[in-house]
């Protein structure tokens, strides 16, 4: 691939999701009840990988199994990617990350701000999957049943594009 964009989201959880055989499945208490996803997108904003977590999990958390396996030009991910974790996995697998520093580094790292500007298409694959309604808010009880949801939502979008192809 010529880019590696990631990034994360919530959803909401309704209250019908809670309260499943073995405790809450995924569901985290941050600003109420949600589940978070975590996305990986290819440079024309197509998802690639896709991952259900609590919406307490920090984002950087899950970097490792977004990005493993995958061979880019470039890593292109917000502040919330910031650690030296990150970097050298993506360095190790011949990725030039373009991750901006946060405040707190002594050394701010030189990103490219043209590649950085294209950031929008993760986003853009977060606004498409949560036109579903059952991603845009968690009815599910089940992580295993939420995470299936959103890998059909994003089946669906690499079939459109087959779908407009004459």
């Amino acid at each position: 691939f010529e880019w590696l964009m990631i990034d994360a989201s919530h959803c909401k959880a309704q209250a019908s999701a809670a309260g499943a055989p073995g405790g809450n499945d995924g569901i985290g208490r941050t600003k109420g009840l949600n589940t978070k996803l975590h996305l990986a997108v290819d440079a024309h904003g197509m998802p690639l990988r896709i991952l259900a977590t609590q919406g307490a999990r920090a984002d950087c958390a899950e970097a490792d199994a977004l990005i493993r396996g995958f061979a880019a030009e470039h890593l292109i991910a917000d502040k919330g990617y910031d650690s030296n974790a990150i970097v050298d996995q993506a360095e190790a697998q011949t990725m030039q990350p373009q991750i901006p520093s946060r405040v707190h580094r002594k050394t701010s790292r030189s990103i490219d701000d043209a590649l950085y500007r294209h950031r929008h298409l993760v986003e853009n694959a977060f606004e498409q999957l949560k036109r579903y309604r059952g991603l845009a808010t968690r009815y599910a009880k089940r992580l295993s049943s939420f995470l299936a949801q959103a890998q059909i939502a994003c089946l669906r979008l690499w079939l459109k594009i087959y779908d407009d192809t004459p």
